[in-house]
């Protein structure tokens, strides 16, 4: 996860009349911008934003194309290097780009690749590459148009090829440089241009953990990251096991239940399909989509399949083999995938996204592909693994009759989540404003720190809810537990958040529709004939929803959730666990972006009649060294000691006051670091304090 700051400013923008509009709009108005120029005027457009992810997006770029090799199969290393001078290197064995003369441009197709919007193999008839990760990317050429300076060699015909660019603009012909007939591929080399860029600096351990994914989901290929900028840092990332590598990778610090991931893999209508899936004893699930190598973090057609599919074939092999009672419903989705990790990753020609971040999949096509594979081998699975088996059928049975318990819990915390002031929490100090857009609630920790929040808040539009100690750690509880926590009852009543869970939980039927043997040649390979809209109509009827379009937005109270808590080890522990709790319970909130994390100062610096805040070491001593001596200096130990005007002009009024937004960066990563910090191994704990020691900040003991 990963924490943005918030713009506090408003952006306003002087508009003129229509009519003065319409009499200045004619011809004269319209500007043409030639070859990468609009990319340099506006970059927000093509890599999202000039910030440290639009950063990084650009190396992405210039990887993806090395991937393209590497599923194409020509390509089975890449070396990548953070170079110290601040420029990147990306280097491949792939066959190079081509260098010889683009017919309809007359010039060099290497050149015609690095100036051109949309130019390259990937949109060509699909002979070149059949999958392609970067088929809606922006190309090398935004990369190059947002580069100070980019340089090419292609190693190909047995002589290396150059080219030099500078603000995307070729300074040098194609020439070539020397011959090597031993080597093929290309090696990129660009600086980031800084007068557009406002990052400057990469960060290793969001680029190792991309690189990393890349040679999960990409069996056999090797990818050899460096960074010689500040501390030297070398990894290899190489797994024969692929994503089964990669499912190992993600319950490394989990119990398993099944000893070795289950792999189902096929193709069908040049559809490649790839499962790998394990259950922990944990209560949580882990399910990672891919599609063409994109995390398509909002699920899509693949997910859909997925989910739908392994409810049914657990259902059917625990009613033929009575693992489930006559007089009980059938299982649930989130009975089948408590505890369940899975990768699934699918390689097709033509994605289609939905949105041009890549998050959800589209292609209906997917569907019946994905649901036919994993049906047969699901079931092919059980059948030959009945210990095994077993074992997974209880844990889902476990999770049916711990869900059947929390049923009344939950209903008594929803009814108590009516809308209605008199119902909610007494503790609770809500606002007047009763728009959520519009909207904040404070937590905080302890009643000293709730008193001074809510004398020192805009009762108009803030609200504050004390919580008690520090609340339930959900990583290692089930829903029965969950609901039955006094404090987690508080927050899920004063947020809404009970509420817009209720679509969720709902039971299954008893009756199962039959296995479907050989579907894969069932489905007709004519669009709208009858045995595939039948097929369709099953498959719809079965579809489970993504699990957040099961979140009821319109419930939420609030949609700034802001944590406030001490700035020492309790309040950084208790933070740790309401996020714990967002993430695991009501992940589609972060995802929104409504959870923020509030920044009180820890030092009061005053000299004379002058009072300053800052809110680390550095910014102290930087201070006590600009405003000389005679400095008294106060650490606040924890928010209650704070004056509610302190904590007001510090911490809470949106004109001075410095929020972390929480965002999802990467969630394998999320899903690992809150496993390793909130779940049951000590020794996993202890490895990583030792290993980000020297990296504490403000530690306080």
């Amino acid at each position: 996860m990963e924490e943005n700051k918030e713009l506090n400013n408003i952006e306003t923008t002087n508009y003129i009349t229509l009519e003065k509009a319409q009499e200045e709009y004619d011809a004269s108005q319209i500007q043409v911008l030639e070859g990468l120029e609009p990319v340099r005027r506006r970059p927000g457009m093509y890599i999202g934003t000039t910030g440290e992810r639009g950063l990084h997006h650009l190396v992405y770029e210039v990887v993806d194309n090395s991937i393209d090799e590497v599923l194409a199969g020509y390509c089975d290393k890449i070396f990548i290097i953070l170079e110290c001078d601040g420029s990147v290197t990306v280097q491949d064995n792939g066959r190079g780009i081509p260098v010889d003369i683009h017919e309809s441009t007359g010039k060099s197709a290497l050149e015609v690749v690095m100036t051109v919007l949309h130019a390259g193999g990937k949109f060509g008839d699909g002979d070149v590459y059949k999958v392609s990760g970067g088929l809606h990317g922006v190309g090398v050429s935004v990369v190059n148009a947002l580069s100070e300076w980019c340089e090419i060699e292609v190693y190909r015909n047995g002589l290396i090829y150059h080219q030099r660019y500078e603000k995307g603009i070729p300074v040098t012909e194609v020439k070539v440089i020397g011959e090597n007939p031993d080597e093929k591929g290309t090696k990129t080399r660009f600086m980031p241009d800084m007068s557009i860029m406002e990052a400057n600096t990469f960060n290793y351990d969001t680029l190792a953990n991309r690189f990393r994914e890349l040679a999960f989901l990409n069996k056999g290929v090797a990818i050899y990251f460096t960074s010689e900028y500040g501390e030297y840092r070398r990894e290899i990332f190489h797994f024969d096991g692929g994503i089964i590598s990669f499912v190992n990778y993600l319950n490394e610090n989990k119990e398993p239940l099944n000893s070795e991931p289950i792999y189902i893999a096929g193709t069908k209508d040049n559809i490649i399909v790839e499962i790998a899936m394990q259950y922990n004893t944990g209560y949580t699930e882990n399910i990672l989509g891919f599609a063409n190598n994109i995390n398509t973090v909002d699920g899509g057609t693949h997910i859909t399949a997925f989910r739908s599919t392994l409810t049914r074939v657990i259902n059917d092999y625990a009613r033929k083999n009575n693992l489930l009672r006559e007089s009980e419903d059938n299982l649930v989705g989130e009975d089948v995938r408590e505890g369940l990790t899975t990768v699934v990753s699918i390689k097709l020609h033509d994605p289609q996204f939905e949105g041009q971040t890549k998050t959800k999949l589209g292609n209906t096509e997917v569907r019946p592909v994905v649901d036919a594979i994993l049906n047969d081998g699901l079931q092919h699975f059980l059948e030959t693994h009945p210990q095994e088996a077993k074992i997974i059928i209880s844990k889902s049975i476990d999770a049916y009759r711990a869900r059947e318990a929390a049923r009344k819990a939950r209903e008594l915390v929803r009814r108590k989540s009516i809308l209605e002031t008199t119902t909610l929490p007494g503790k609770l100090a809500d606002c007047q404003e009763r728009d959520p857009s519009k909207s904040e609630i404070f937590i905080v920790e302890g009643d000293s720190a709730g008193g001074s929040a809510k004398q020192g808040r805009d009762r108009a539009f803030q609200a504050i809810l004390p919580l008690k100690g520090k609340i339930l750690n959900i990583e290692r509880a089930r829903e029965d537990k969950i609901y039955g926590n006094t404090e987690i009852q508080a927050l899920l009543v004063a947020t809404g958040i009970a509420l817009a869970k209720e679509k969720e939980d709902k039971p299954g039927k008893k009756e199962v529709l039959p296995p479907k043997e050989n579907l894969l040649q069932e489905i007709s390979q004519e669009e709208n004939s009858p045995e595939n809209k039948l097929q369709e109509e099953i498959l719809q009827e079965n579809v489970e929803p993504d699990i957040i379009e099961n979140f009821d937005f319109s419930k939420l109270r609030y949609h700034k959730i802001i944590l406030m808590t001490d700035a020492d080890v309790d309040g950084s522990h208790i933070r740790t666990l309401l996020l714990t709790f967002f993430y695991r319970f009501a992940r589609p909130s972060v995802e929104k972006g409504y959870i923020y994390i509030a920044q009180p100062p820890l030092y009061k610096l005053e000299k004379g009649k002058k009072v300053y805040y800052c809110y680390n070491d550095r910014d102290k001593d930087e201070l006590t060294n600009k405003i000389g001596k005679d400095v008294t200096i106060s650490r606040f130990k924890g928010l209650g000691e704070m004056m509610p005007e302190q904590l007001w002009d510090t911490t809470m009024n949106p004109n001075t006051r410095n929020l972390l937004r929480v965002v999802v960066e990467d969630a394998a990563e999320a899903d690992r670091i809150f496993t390793i910090l909130m779940g049951n191994k000590p020794e996993a704990r202890r490895e990583f304090i030792e290993k980000y020691a020297n990296e504490v900040k403000n530690l306080d003991v």
